[in-house]
């Protein structure tokens, strides 16, 4: 049975293991510092990979960034990395293969393969944290686009209010319905409603509310908070609407740390009153944190295997 070693590269953290064919972790999850700059960054991928190259016969990463089509580069800029990460050549770090996939891309086709969204060969997999993570299914094939670049949903436009997204540009989904989103809606409020004269935290100023703040607010029935709330889940209802009238999928899986705070069930209901296509399932994602490196481990086995 095919062995890959998969490491998933993050702003803080590198994590790595050996996984095999069936998406299975058979090693050890090994985790380090994600170096600062580029020299000391391809210095631990050599250490990384020559301390595993013999005993596997794939190599696989998950990143953030673009992937171009080969799977060999990043091609997008990618701030949280040492400047010059999209210089690196994947496919030159190893006698082995090398396969290099988008960290969103990764976990969407682990969730395809061992997780929520096992038989919907119509899936689309939806990252909510600080900001907001995509990866499509269609008929059974990974969404890339002619470039590598498709499927950056938390880009995707919904309003017109001038709100700054983290990529500079205004009205970003991901700048409502991401957790920084529901950051600035609790500033929001708090400068517009006199709700917030009677919430919990009226002794704070509203640039200290944090998402925590509204999460801890909520259980103790603070109604600025649930109508915090509400204004964030009706921001992220409607970028799932738009995307299930585009592409009729049989599901919608959620991930990230802010899934944990939603109501699939009520969600669901929500965005099957108001699509034009047939119904779709919201479910919560199951492969957790491994996704980008078990998803990333078997694209590199579907690919060089053949």
């Amino acid at each position: 049975m095919a062995k890959i070693l998969s490491i998933d590269v993050g702003g803080t953290k590198l994590s790595y293991c050996i996984i095999n064919e069936k998406g299975e972790i058979i090693s050890k999850i090994e985790k380090t510092s994600t170096p600062k700059n580029i020299e000391d960054m391809k210095k631990i991928f050599h250490k990384i990979i020559s301390s595993y190259e013999k005993d596997v016969d794939f190599i696989a990463f998950a990143t953030a960034g673009a992937v171009n089509l080969s799977n060999t580069k990043v091609e997008s800029s990618t701030p949280n990395l040492p400047e010059g990460y999209n210089s690196i050549d994947f496919s030159l770090l190893s006698k082995k293969h090398v396969y290099v996939e988008n960290d969103a891309n990764a976990a969407a086709w682990a969730e395809y393969k061992t997780g929520a969204a096992i038989g919907d060969n119509n899936t689309i997999i939806i990252t909510l944290g600080t900001g907001i993570g995509g990866g499509f299914i269609i008929d059974g094939k990974m969404l890339r686009g002619k470039s590598g670049r498709g499927g950056e949903v938390g880009s995707m436009k919904i309003n017109s209010k001038g709100r700054i997204c983290t990529c500079r540009r205004k009205d970003c989904w991901e700048s409502y319905a991401s957790g920084t989103g529901l950051k600035t809606s609790a500033v929001e409020l708090a400068l517009s409603d006199d709700i917030f004269k009677t919430s919990i935290f009226k002794d704070k100023t509203p640039d200290e509310i944090t998402t925590y703040d509204i999460i801890e607010g909520i259980k103790k029935n603070d109604s600025y908070s649930k109508k915090v709330f509400e204004i964030w889940k009706n921001d992220l209802i409607t970028g799932l609407i738009g995307l299930t009238n585009i592409f009729d999928p049989e599901s919608i899986v959620i991930s990230g740390g802010m899934g944990q705070f939603i109501n699939t069930s009520e969600i669901e209901e929500k965005i099957n009153s108001e699509i034009v296509v047939s119904p779709v399932k919201i479910k919560l994602a199951k492969a957790g944190n491994l996704a980008g490196m078990i998803g990333a481990a078997l694209l590199a086995f579907q690919k060089f295997s053949v």
